[in-house]
């Protein structure tokens, strides 16, 4: 569980730590997009890599060898003297990153073979996940407050060096008996066609429809597709895209995938609602934000208790429903007095993916044999990032549209209306912010009626696999048939 949640609190304890480290690193606004976002483009680009490298050299092995690396890579990040060095230490603490998630994951499938025991497991390691993701602002906050910058990166070190002692006695190894070895072509074009995808994402979402970050993102899905026909040629591919023969693997890993996309957008717009529209400091908006973290969090520990009193499909379909009504809680969203109504609204929408988490992740890695978990894993952890990704950029834009039609094209954002009122006469300031936040507002609206379209759609879709499970023999995987 500590390298899950320390990894999770580094993705999100940067952001309230980069404008401190910037001014005193003197990074640029391209350095700092880089410096933020290095990691995570390097973590969803090796993912895939790295979980079925544990596969074959052992997943012990590699979990270690990346919580070293991690540990001293993030005590040279807080020393870093400029910002092109930490823009590298970061990427490479996103190859490091990229370690840990899968091998943890599938290690789980190693010291739990009992279904029911294995189901808590991935429940509490998904719990620490999105505990992470909340808690990381918050005690980046705190930190900042008594010391450096610097600090936020060492609050990883004594965890890392915690697993690297003790993961040897502590944890099995497990690697497969005829592995292979891995295709560096294969590394090399699923790499690229994340990093260009994932990134040209980003860029769509911060400089709207343009030639370039239009193009990008195409250019990555052409590699994706010549990923996949290489991974179809190849006795021992990087990636066994057999897998999604298996009908309920194939579902909810779409349905990670589109959850991700949901969350993240209306998580985009509630924080920018919580420090434009309302005020709030970065560090306060971190704390009336950590509802969703947390949310997610009790719906994973929940999601046991709920799978021994109904199937899992039906527990996963009924807390999208959940999630559904939470989204549509935040049309009702409007002033500072209606803040309450946001919190319970990201709250229940988060609640509900908890099972889909923790139930979808299990049925993901509890389908496949013990020897191809750490590709099983991988392939769900690139769902999330894709997802997550896709919901900033879609969701984002759609707010964003809604936004400058009701501007009348006055306006292209929030910020770009809180940033003009400071050069106007009190009273048309005073009207254009008035209005500037009457047009967010309704893309926030839009944004929580478009997430709770997508969550009672994925909801039919995990019912739906249930129905064909039910009936179709040949929707079971291979090797619980072979058990069986």
């Amino acid at each position: 569980m500590l390298p899950t949640l320390i990894v999770a609190m580094d993705t999100t304890a940067l952001l309230l730590a980069l404008p401190r480290l910037s001014a005193d690193l003197g990074a640029g606004s391209v350095q700092q997009l880089w410096i933020s976002d290095g990691y995570g483009f390097m973590v969803a680009g090796m993912v895939i890599t790295m979980g079925t490298l544990g596969d074959r050299i052992g997943r012990r092995r590699l979990l270690i060898t990346g919580a070293a690396a991690f540990a001293v890579l993030s005590v040279v990040a807080a020393f870093a003297a400029d910002p092109l060095m930490l823009i590298v230490v970061r990427a490479l603490l996103g190859i490091a990153g990229a370690t840990l998630a899968p091998s943890t994951l599938a290690l789980l499938t190693t010291m739990f073979p009992d279904a029911r025991r294995r189901g808590k497991a991935i429940a509490v390691w998904a719990t620490c996940q999105f505990t992470g993701g909340a808690l990381g602002p918050v005690l980046a906050g705190s930190l900042l407050q008594h010391f450096w910058w610097g600090s936020v990166f060492l609050a990883a070190v004594p965890a890392m060096v915690l697993l690297v002692l003790a993961g040897p006695v502590l944890l099995p190894e497990f690697r497969a008996d005829h592995a292979g070895r891995l295709d560096p072509a294969s590394v090399g074009l699923s790499l690229a066609a994340v990093l260009l995808i994932v990134y040209g994402i980003k860029r769509l979402t911060v400089e709207g429809l343009s030639v370039v970050p239009a193009v990008v993102p195409i250019v990555g899905a052409a590699l994706g597709w010549l990923f996949v026909r290489r991974q179809l040629r190849l006795d021992t591919p990087l990636l066994d895209l057999r897998l999604f023969r298996n009908r309920p693997f194939t579902a909810v890993i779409i349905a990670l995938v589109l959850a991700g996309i949901a969350m993240a957008g209306t998580g985009l717009q509630v924080t920018q609602y919580l420090q434009s529209v309302l005020g709030f400091s970065p560090f306060a908006s971190a704390v009336l934000f950590a509802p969703m973290g947390l949310g997610v969090a009790v719906g994973t520990m929940a999601a046991p208790a709920l799978a021994r009193r109904m199937k899992q499909t039906t527990a996963i379909a009924g807390g999208l429903v959940v999630s559904a009504l939470g989204g549509l809680l935040l049309v009702g969203v409007d002033g500072a007095s209606t803040l309450p109504l946001a919190m319970i609204g990201i709250a229940v929408l988060a609640l509900g993916t908890g099972p889909l988490f923790a139930l979808g992740t299990g049925l993901v890695v509890g389908s496949v044999p013990p020897e191809r978990a750490g590709s099983a894993a991988s392939m769900s952890e690139t769902g999330s990032y894709l997802g997550g990704s896709l919901g900033f950029a879609l969701l984002g834009v759609a707010a964003a549209v809604v936004y400058r039609d009701r501007m009348g094209g006055t306006s292209d954002s929030l910020a770009g209306a809180i940033a003009a009122g400071r050069h106007l006469p009190a009273g048309q300031a005073t009207e254009l912010l008035h209005s500037a936040r009457e047009a967010f507002l309704a893309g926030l609206h839009v944004t929580g009626v478009v997430a709770a379209v997508i969550f009672a759609g994925t909801a039919v879709l995990i019912h739906t696999m249930r129905s064909a499970t039910r009936t179709t023999p040949a929707a079971l995987p291979d090797y619980e048939a072979a058990r069986s």
